[in-house]
């Protein structure tokens, strides 16, 4: 039997850590990743990578789409 289209399996495992969340909640409304950097006190640079991160564990290409799994998976 297949999983669902869209959904990936191995993302309603994990959890997300506190930072990680809070990222996905700046981004969520449509926060650019620089005033979410400076909000949450680092450079733009760790948020890309750690915006990356977040969305290679949950399966997803973009930032928006992280969130939409994310919101999806309960992980927020």
């Amino acid at each position: 039997m297949e999983a669902s289209a869209g959904r990936a399996g191995p993302a309603s495992s994990k959890t997300l850590s506190r930072q990680d969340a809070g990222l996905l909640r700046l981004l969520a409304p449509g926060l650019p990743l620089g005033p979410a950097a400076r909000r949450m006190l680092t450079s733009e640079r760790t948020v890309r990578r750690r915006t990356r991160a977040v969305g290679d564990r949950l399966g997803a290409g973009a930032p928006i789409q992280a969130v939409a799994r994310a919101t999806r998976e309960s992980l927020l």
